[in-house]
């Protein structure tokens, strides 16, 4: 009976447990991380169509509730292509197709994640990126068209449309004509219209076939991380025709017509008119629809009155586009030249109209605009002719005007607008448009109604494409250059190359070198490279100079320049060997005094010009003379002090050596001289002549330095005697006076002072030159005998007497004193002022006695 009831009761608990087993087991899930994240669940991924196949691009990321291990998976709708591979465990995402926005923009995906018990499927859509892989694709091209031969220059004659499927830059396009030198036509770069070019006319007889390459290029854009232009060309062939009426033309254009709510069926909406252009002869026009009235308007074909067919509620358009044709009625009732134009009705009193802009040809929403950069601020960009309208009326019609682009750089007046308006773009920032920035400028004017519930709005696209102006100076690499060259580089050798740059483009960009000032004779430069080279002629030597500096100028078209500095130096190189003044020198040494020699390298820089001397070899003894290896100076060996060693160590009396000098400098290579050296070794007592004696031995082997130096005696003797001489001169002839015939006698003088030396002892040999001077009477004759007086005798002034000797000096004490210095004490009297005669003779024995007396007493006091 147990066992019965356990069986019972185990499916009762299985059946009450599982539930709850169940109910704790939560699905996994991703992680939602937002656009841009590169994990996650792969929501609002965004992919370039030029990623390249076998690239990792996401890795999906989520997770489970309980922690178990979570497992991705990915799939496609059936029969869509699968563009990626997942991996399960890591959840890594791999591209394996190749993208094509242009196919399909946007790739739908199933991802999944499971913990192996439930499974999360959600889809997520990835959105393919453009890339510039697409050329513009021509649209009415090739095309064969029909010229008349009197279509004006600047006419246009075709329109030319190409495509560009990728979006961005690479989107744009812009027309050019291959060889466009060499064709009549010319075609606008941004709109594609082809006119016949200015100043050219079309001529059927020459001509009646052209043939007219057209090449429609994009705006570039990114493509596997570069920049790539993408362009295809189409031929339109041009056939002249030869004709010579006007075709009709329409006045008062453009035309808008409306339609009101209330217009009933046969309202007249709108009248053209139309008059053919050979006014001398008008044929009739007929008037007929050529395209768009949708069959809910019709035109009298005589008056041009548009009328409306069907009820206005009936419309299924805000904005009929209708192009009416003028034809031209021969007076045979065929139809000739005709002209279109387009009529633009709009059905009004309904806000179901959003703001629309228009162009010179209707509704526009890209605008083109090719101006120079750095426009003057405030000034009105005329090129772009935009007009924009509200067929609304009312509040409905009133709207605001934006204009949004990079930075500040222009304007939109105005600013709020009723119905329509001109447009008008005014230049904000002047330097912010830099075509070395910005190529070209895109910006959204953008017009948003103000006061109606739709909030209905609308935008153009403007593309400002910027012409480059020479707004910029060339610009060195570096303000200075510093440049070596070695001396012995020949003539055109390079020297440095010096780089500038111009951002501008075209020939502005195109920078000419030339170089000046007092260094640039050597040098020439070419223009369009920059290298600096030395003149075909240039002989460069460092020993010369060995520094140049001068400027280099970088120039554009415009002659807009700047400058920099370039610093040259001439490289020192080992080409001058030592040199001594002669190879043969003759010296006498003293003994304990050195002899110098010295010899020159003429190289301009350390180590060429560094000289290290060198004894190769002496002669008879190698071994008694050391040299300075820097200065040269040679002596003899420290332990020689005498004659006598010298003789000892050689055996010989004779002291006279030859030596072999070498001076070597310590360039690379090294160069070498050597120089025979004689030598007179002599002791310092030898030279007992005194300074005379000491100065003729020591240059008794330099007979120029003698007669140089007795040259010099001579002439300061010459010059002495000639200064006393003219002394002399100018003396005695303030002296002669002219005197009446008399005779003049002096007094007999008073004896002379006898000036001793008061130190010196008597009975010397120095007191037998002591002379008792007198001076004889002086007679002076009359040689004029201007007066008759015979005999005059002039008794001239006694001459003043000298003071009285001075005292006795202290007697002599031997020992006291070892030698005592002769002094002369005396007073001369002075001389009269007016002197007829003078004695010079004895006045100079006077003065050699006492010279003589002073030197003899000199002597004797120095031997004792």
């Amino acid at each position: 009976m147990m066992k019965i009831v356990r069986i019972i009761h185990l499916p009762l608990l299985f059946v009450f447990v599982h539930p709850c087993l169940a109910h704790a087991d939560f699905a996994p899930h991703f992680y939602d991380n937002g656009p841009y994240i590169y994990n996650g669940n792969l929501a609002l991924f965004s992919l370039s169509e030029d990623t390249a196949v076998g690239t990792q691009i996401y890795c999906l990321n989520g997770t489970d509730p309980e922690g178990q291990d979570v497992r991705y998976g990915l799939s496609f709708d059936p029969g869509s292509k699968e563009y990626f591979r997942i991996d399960p465990k890591s959840g890594n995402i791999t591209l394996v197709e190749q993208l094509d926005r242009e196919k399909e923009d946007s790739i739908d995906v199933l991802v999944s994640i499971t913990d192996g018990q439930s499974r999360v499927v959600e889809r997520v859509t990835v959105f393919v990126m453009d890339a510039n892989d697409e050329k513009p694709e021509f649209q009415n091209m090739p095309a064969i068209i029909d010229v008349l031969e009197t279509t004006e220059s600047g006419t246009s004659i075709y329109k030319v449309e190409a495509v560009d499927k990728d979006t961005g830059s690479g989107g744009s396009v812009t027309y050019f004509l291959q060889n466009p030198q060499f064709t009549l036509f010319a075609i606008d770069r941004h709109s594609g219209v082809l006119r016949v070019r200015s100043g050219e006319t079309l001529d059927y007889e020459k001509t009646k076939t052209h043939f007219v390459t057209v090449i429609a290029k994009d705006g570039g854009g990114n493509y596997n991380g570069k920049e790539q232009f993408m362009s295809s060309s189409a031929t339109l062939t041009i056939n002249v025709i030869d004709a010579q009426d006007t075709p009709p033309s329409f006045i008062g254009t453009p035309y808008f017509g409306y339609v009101y709510e209330i217009s009933e069926p046969g309202s007249e909406i709108f009248t053209v008119l139309a008059k053919d252009g050979d006014v001398g002869n008008p044929n009739p026009i007929r008037y007929s629809f050529e395209d768009g009235d949708d069959g809910v308007f019709s035109i009298n074909k005589t008056t041009g009155c548009i009328t409306l067919l069907t009820p206005s509620k009936y419309l299924k358009r805000e904005i009929f586009n209708i192009k009416v044709k003028a034809s031209e009625v021969s007076p045979e009732g065929r139809l000739m030249d005709y002209g279109v134009t387009t009529v633009v009705i709009r059905v009004v009193d309904l806000n179901n109209n959003p703001p629309t802009f228009y162009g010179e040809n209707g509704p526009q929403n890209m605008f083109e605009l090719t101006m120079y950069e750095h426009p003057p601020e405030g000034e009105i960009l005329r090129g772009l002719k935009i007009t924009v309208n509200d067929s609304d009326q009312g509040a409905n019609a009133k709207f605001n005007l934006r204009l949004i682009g990079p930075g500040r750089m222009l304007r939109v007046v105005p600013q709020t607008v009723l119905n329509d308006a001109q447009v008008t773009i005014l230049v904000e920032d002047s330097v912010a448009m830099d075509y070395e920035k910005y190529h070209f400028l895109t910006y959204k004017l953008l017009a948003v109604e103000i006061d109606t519930p739709e909030r209905f709005s609308a935008t153009a696209d403007i593309v400002i494409h910027l012409l480059d102006t020479n707004d910029n100076a060339p610009k060195f690499s570096s303000d200075y250059y510093i440049a070596r060259i070695p001396e012995n580089s020949p003539g055109g050798s390079n020297v440095v190359s010096v780089t500038a740059t111009d951002p501008d483009s075209g020939l502005w960009g195109d920078v000419k070198y030339s170089i000046y000032g007092s260094g640039a004779d050597l040098f020439l430069i070419q223009p369009t490279s920059g290298i600096i080279y030395t003149q075909p002629w240039a002989s460069l030597d460092a020993e010369v100079k060995s520094k140049y500096n001068f400027y280099v100028k970088a120039e554009d078209a415009e002659g807009k320049y700047s400058l920099a500095e370039v610093f040259v130096t001439v490289l020192d190189l080992n080409d001058h060997p030592p040199a001594f003044n002669d190879n043969f020198l003759e010296k006498t040494m003293v003994i304990g005094a050195p002899v110098k020699i010295e010899a020159v390298d003429d190289d301009a820089e350390v180590p060429n010009n560094v000289i290290e001397y060198a004894i190769m070899k002496a002669e008879p003894d190698n071994n008694i003379f050391d040299i300075d290896t820097d200065t040269g100076e040679i002596m003899l060996k420290s332990y020689i002090k005498s004659m006598a060693i010298i003789q000892n160590i050689t055996k010989q009396s004779d002291c006279t050596w030859s030596l072999v000098v070498q001076a070597r400098d310590r360039g690379q290579p090294s160069f070498s001289t050597t120089a025979v050296i004689k030598i007179d070794i002599t002791e310092a007592t030898q030279l007992s002549g005194g300074p005379l004696g000491s100065f003729l031995m020591h240059n008794r082997n330099k007979p120029l330095q003698i007669l140089g130096m007795l040259a010099g005696v001579i002439s300061l003797m010459v010059v002495v005697t000639v200064i006393i001489s003219t002394a002399t001169f100018m003396r005695n002839k303030k002296s002669n006076r002219i005197l009446p015939n008399r005779r003049v006698r002096r007094r007999q003088p008073t004896q002379p002072w006898n000036i001793r030396n008061p130190f010196k002892v008597l009975e010397t040999p120095g007191e037998k030159f002591r002379v008792q001077e007198e001076e004889p009477e002086v007679v002076v004759e009359n040689v004029n005998y201007n007066n008759n007086v015979s005999d005059v005798v002039r008794q001239w002034p006694p001459p003043p007497r000298a003071p009285s000797l001075p005292p006795p000096p202290p007697a002599y004490i031997p020992g006291e004193r070892q030698w005592t210095v002769p002094t002369i004490s005396a007073t001369v009297a002075p001389k009269p002022r007016k002197k007829a005669y003078m004695n010079r003779r004895d006045t100079v024995n006077s003065a050699l006695v006492s010279e003589l007396k002073m030197r003899l007493e000199q002597k004797r006091m120095l031997k004792h």
